[in-house]
C-alpha cells in the first residue's frame, strides 16, 4: 500500500513544532532564575522535573497501552493541546521554584504522548525504511529541543521579552498537534491492540535482540539529554577560560545542538547501506571520544576548533537516537510495536536524570571543565550491548 506523500512531511513536522515545549524553559534558564529568584540548581531541577514527567508519562502510556488502544493522532494531539497550555503557564507572574517544578513536569508528562506516539504514527505508516523515516523524526526532535535558543538568540538581538520564548513554543505545539490530527490518519500497518496482562510488558525484555537494542539505548541516553541540558554551561565555562571568546551562547547553543537533525536524516539513510546497529555502534563510539577529550579541547583548543568540534559531538551524540528506535521498533511485536517503545522511553529518560543529576552535583566537586567526562560511561555500555545484537540485516 503506497502511502501518501503528505504524511512523513506533516509527522516531522508535528514533531518539530510539538518538541520545542522540552527546552523552552532552559533557554530561558537565566531569566527564570532572575524574574522569579530561583536557586542555583534550578537549571538541574527544571531540567529533571521535565524528564520526572515524560517519564511518568510514558509508564502510564505504556502500561495502559493508550497508543496501541486508541488512534495515535488523537493521542498525539490531546497531548499538544495540554502541553501548550501548561508551557503557557511558565510566564505567570506568581510562579516560584516549586510551581515551575510542576509546570515543567506536566509538559513533560504531556510529551510522553507527543515522542513515542510520534513513533509509533510513524511505523504504522513505514514498514519498508523505518530506519530511514525515524531517522528524520528525531531529527525533529533534535530541532525541536534546539528551536527556543534560537529564539532566545533572536529575540535579544530585538530586544523583546523572554516571554516571547514560551508563548511562540506554545503556539507551534498547538499548530503541530492540529495538523497532524488533520493530515494525518491511521496508519496501514498498525494493528488492532489486544488486551493483555500489563505485566507482560516486561517479558519483552526475554527477547534477546530487544534487550540489547534497549540497553545500547539506555547507554546513549545516559550521554545524550545530559549533554543538551549543559551545553550553554559548556561555552560558558570555555568562555570563562578564554574570556570574551563567544558574545551569543544562545545562538551557539542552537547550532551545537540542532546541528544534530542533520546526522539523524544521514544516520537513518545510511543505515539501508551499512546496516543499523553497525552505524549505531559507530556514532557511540565517536560520541564516547568527544566525552572523553571535552576537558583537553576546553583547555586548550582555539575558539573556532572548540565549536567545530561541539558541532561535531552535536552530531555524533544524536545520530544513533533514530537507529535504537528502529532496532526496538523491529524487535517488538506489531500489536505492541507502540507499548514498546514508550516503555524503553521511559525507561531511558528515567536514566537521563541521573546522569543531568550527577554533571549538575560535580560542578561543586571538581574543576568544571573535566565534569563531562561521566558521560562517556553511557558509549562506552552502550557499544558493548549492540554488539550482542544478532542480525545481519540490521
Amino acid at each position: 500500500m503506497k502511502v501518501p506523500s503528505r504524511i512523513l512531511p506533516v509527522i516531522v513536522f508535528a514533531q518539530f513544532c510539538c518538541t520545542s515545549l522540552w527546552f523552552a524553559g532552559n533557554a530561558v534558564m537565566p531569566e527564570l532564575i532572575s524574574v522569579f529568584e530561583l536557586s542555583s540548581n534550578a537549571l538541574s531541577l527544571l531540567t529533571s522535573a521535565v524528564q520526572s514527567g515524560f517519564i511518568l508519562g510514558t509508564l502510564v502510556f505504556a502500561f495502559l497501552s493508550i497508543s496501541d488502544k486508541f488512534s495515535p493522532a488523537q493521542v498525539f494531539f490531546l497531548c499538544a493541546i495540554f502541553g501548550s497550555i501548561f508551557n503557557l503557564s511558565t510566564i505567570l507572574e506568581e510562579n516560584n521554584l516549586y510551581s515551575l517544578m510542576i509546570i515543567r513536569f506536566l509538559v513533560g508528562f504531556s510529551l510522553a504522548g507527543i515522542y513515542p506516539v510520534g513513533m509509533k504514527i510513524a511505523s504504522d505508516h513505514f514498514e519498508k525504511g523505518l530506519g530511514r523515516s525515524l531517522g528524520f523524526l528525531v531529527g525533529a526532535l533534535v530541532l525541536g529541543t534546539g528551536f527556543p535558543h534560537l529564539l532566545k538568540a533572536t529575540s535579544e538581538i530585538v530586544q523583546l521579552s523572554w516571554s516571547v520564548v514560551i508563548i511562540s513554543t506554545s503556539t507551534l505545539a498547538l499548530l503541530g498537534g492540529l495538523l497532524l490530527k488533520i493530515l494525518v490518519p491511521d496508519g496501514p500497518f498498525r494493528k488492532p491492540h489486544q488486551a493483555k496482562n500489563s505485566a507482560n510488558i516486561f517479558k519483552l525484555f526475554q527477547n534477546s535482540n530487544f534487550r540489547s537494542a534497549a540497553f545500547g539505548y539506555f547507554g546513549h541516553m545516559w550521554e545524550l539529554y545530559a549533554f543538551w541540558a549543559f551545553v550553554p554551561l559548556m561555552l560558558k565555562i570555555y568562555n570563562h577560560i578564554h574570556p570574551d571568546s563567544f558574545s551569543n551562547i544562545p545562538l551557539y547553543s542552537f547550532l551545537i545542538i540542532g546541528s544534530g537533525a542533520v546526522a539523524c536524516a544521514i544516520s537513518g539513510i545510511l543505515s539501508e547501506r551499512f546496516g543499523v546497529a553497525r552505524v549505531a555502534r559507530i556514532a557511540l563510539i565517536f560520541s564516547g571520544i568527544c566525552c572523553l577529550i571535552s576537558p583537553l579541547l576546553m583547555l586548550f583548543a582555539s575558539e573556532v576548533f572548540f565549536v567545530i568540534f561541539m558541532i561535531f559531538w552535536g552530531v555524533m551524540v544524536i545520530a544513533d537516537s533514530p537507529l535504537f528506535s528502529t532496532l526496538i521498533a523491529r524487535s517488538a511485536t506489531a500489536e505492541g510495536r507502540g507499548t514498546a517503545l514508550t516503555l524503553v522511553n521511559s525507561i531511558g529518560y528515567a536514566i537521563t536524570i541521573v546522569s543531568i543529576q550527577i554533571v549538575g552535583m560535580s560542578q561543586e566537586l571538581f574543576p568544571q571543565q573535566y565534569i563531562f567526562l561521566v558521560l562517556a560511561a553511557g558509549p562506552i555500555l552502550g557499544v558493548i550491548s549492540i554488539k550482542n545484537f544478532r542480525s545481519k540485516s540490521l
